[in-house]
């Protein structure tokens, strides 16, 4: 591919996943990433809060050509440290290579859920 497509990095700023769920559904958040390049690409999403340091040391990868949607509440680094649930947060995402990042939440703590999607910051 002679042209490249995306960026290395990318930032979502409105992060919060929803403590609670109701029915079928459960309220959560996805990093949406699009990889076109032929080689597999590493991601490190470092987490921002308001009171707090940065969380750090989450790795993900993604094979060449594919996409991957990411629920940030898998998210675990070395010492098993997650995003908690009901703080609100915001996101980098850095990559070796460039690629594409949409964010989604589904919120359905209400009996009418909300779906909403964004594209990322570059």
């Amino acid at each position: 591919m002679s042209e490249r497509l995306g960026q290395k990095n990318w930032f979502i700023a409105d992060g919060f996943i929803p403590p609670i769920s109701n029915g079928d559904q459960e309220s959560h958040e996805s990093i949406c990433v699009l990889n076109c390049n032929l080689e597999q690409v590493e991601l490190e999403v470092i987490v921002y809060f308001e009171d707090r340091d940065p969380l750090e040391g989450l790795f993900y990868s993604i094979e060449g050509r594919r996409t991957k949607h990411i629920r940030t509440s898998w998210l675990k680094n070395d010492q098993g440290e997650q995003i908690p649930l009901g703080v609100p947060y915001a996101m980098e995402i850095r990559s070796n290579q460039a690629i594409i990042v949409q964010y989604s939440r589904l919120d359905s703590t209400q009996k009418e859920l909300a779906l909403m999607t964004t594209m990322g910051y570059s």
